[in-house]
């Protein structure tokens, strides 16, 4: 796979470096040509002096051959251009971008051709709620610019999915378990899986059906 990253710091050489290990292709785009100087010797892979704002930059540095276009750099407005140059002018099959200020998080749609966005803050607060939250709903991740979310839900005891069939949950058209986690087991869920009290559930649902899902497993607590 061929991946192209846009801007040069910690949070950009730190997933060139991780996805060179993996065997990919990776072209970094920085504009700061005494930083990709620096770096250039530490990472072996191909390095790009340029604004990756302009169309012309991206165009010689041969973002129309890439498969991936991660917009990295630490300016929400910056990620955001290069996210709809790459997505418009490129019509490369999937961006990334990274959102540094949640307040931004909005923007970071297919609209501005992002596929998925990524917001520190907001993950990091996602994992907080995931490691201690039981019998409620926790977006983990978005797609397609928030149409669609990975979501973890730990059964309460007071679950309706408890001791029930994933095949008999009756689940929306638009939403699918992934994963169960189970103690330290990961389960691979098929339609004959029983979920229990204490499972960890990983749902791919999308916005429009997210709670319907939510019905499924978590109690009313009107009721």
């Amino acid at each position: 796979m061929k991946v192209a990253i846009a801007g040069a710091g910690s949070v950009g050489t730190a997933i060139a470096s991780d996805l060179h290990a993996s065997g990919h292709d990776v072209l970094v785009v920085e504009r700061d040509p005494d930083l990709v100087e620096r770096l250039r010797s530490t990472l072996d892979v191909t390095w790009v002096a340029a604004d990756a704002c302009e169309v012309s930059s991206l165009d010689a540095a041969g973002l129309a051959t890439v498969d991936v276009v991660v917009a990295a750099t630490g300016d929400d407005e910056d990620n955001l251009v290069i996210s709809l140059l790459a997505k418009q002018e490129f019509a490369v099959p999937r961006v990334v971008a990274r959102v540094n200020h949640p307040k931004n998080q909005w923007l970071f749609n297919e609209t501005w051709g992002v596929d998925v966005s990524v917001s520190t803050p907001q993950l990091l607060t996602a994992l907080v709620e995931e490691a201690v939250s039981v019998g409620s709903l926790v977006r983990l991740l978005q797609f397609q610019g928030g149409a669609a979310h990975l979501v973890e839900i730990t059964l309460a005891d007071d679950s309706p999915a408890n001791d029930t069939a994933i095949a008999d949950l009756a689940f929306p058209r638009d939403a699918v378990v992934v994963a169960v986690v189970r103690g330290d087991r990961l389960v691979v869920p098929r339609g004959d899986t029983i979920l229990l009290s204490g499972d960890e559930v990983l749902v791919l649902v999308t916005a429009e059906v997210e709670e319907a899902v939510h019905a499924l497993f978590i109690a009313d607590a009107t009721a």
